[in-house]
């Protein structure tokens, strides 16, 4: 028997309506509810977990010791690429389509997952956009933030910048503590409204690469359990790259595409699409 014969589905439309969708394009970013059930994070969530933990590429550095990018949280990517359990969860067509709805394409192609694991007293996370270092021709790209288990502000749940999509604030700096001081003073200056919020279980947020984002820190004695996927519009273009990270993940989440064409390497395949 395969080992994903017993977990749940994932699949199954969610039931997007227009005031939502346009809501996600004005705003940069959306929370929904109930997009996972209790007993569909439950069955995910320890696998999820455990990979997370085994992969840890900075396994047995104390937290005081890290910098502050590795003390926001542990970094796991392409977990679809290292069990077929993993795979299930970034594959689900359920939140491939919600992303497909959103952005308003035909269908959408994986760019990476990750685990983004915020550990008991993990730091906070700075503003930064993720769309920085994708080397992408349009931004038609968009996260899906799942959190695994119910996230109170003492967790470090993800805040967002509204509309800041939009503007240009954040697009030629890598997450850093510059960069959380040069865009909290941008969200300042030009009254940025910054939403933080709490995220229920099962409640999932879904991002613009190019959307202000940040999160708190973890004050309590749990990690902050989140999965992340990645997807862009199947007819996403690979660009030149115009900074040393659009290189990087050029070599590493799309070996073998070539600029001005579509980003379809075997890293990255097509999780929805409308065209049959």
């Amino acid at each position: 028997m395969s080992a994903t014969a017993t977990l749940p589905a994932l699949d199954g439309r969610y039931a997007l309506n227009d005031a939502q969708i346009e809501q996600f394009r004005a705003d940069g970013f959306i929370k929904l509810k109930n997009v996972l059930s209790p007993e569909e994070i439950d069955a995910f969530a320890p696998i999820i977990t455990e990979l997370t933990f085994e992969h840890d590429p900075n396994k047995g550095i104390a937290l005081d010791d890290k910098s502050t990018y590795d003390r926001a949280f542990i970094q796991v990517s392409n977990m679809w690429e290292m069990d077929e359990r993993a795979r299930a969860f970034a594959f689900s067509e359920r939140m491939a389509r919600i992303a497909t709805e959103l952005l308003g394409v035909t269908g959408v192609r994986m760019w990476h997952d990750q685990a983004l694991y915020k550990e008991p007293g993990g730091g906070f996370t700075p503003w930064h956009v993720d769309q920085y270092y994708w080397p992408m021709a349009t931004m038609q790209s968009v996260t899906a933030w799942i959190p695994l288990q119910e996230t109170p502000m003492d967790m470090g749940p993800l805040a967002f910048g509204r509309a800041s999509h939009l503007l240009p604030a954040g697009r030629e700096i890598a997450i850093s503590d510059e960069s959380e001081a040069k865009i909290a003073a941008h969200v300042e200056k030009h009254g940025v409204e910054h939403v933080y919020e709490p995220f229920d279980l099962g409640e999932v947020s879904f991002h613009y690469g190019f959307t202000l984002h940040r999160a708190g820190p973890n004050t309590t004695d749990s990690p902050r359990k989140v999965f992340t996927v990645i997807y862009m519009d199947e007819d996403q273009r690979l660009i030149a790259p115009r900074n040393a990270n659009h290189q990087q993940d050029w070599d590493h989440w799309t070996p073998g595409s070539v600029p001005g064409e579509v980003m379809d390497s075997p890293k990255n395949p097509v999780l929805y699409s409308t065209r049959g």
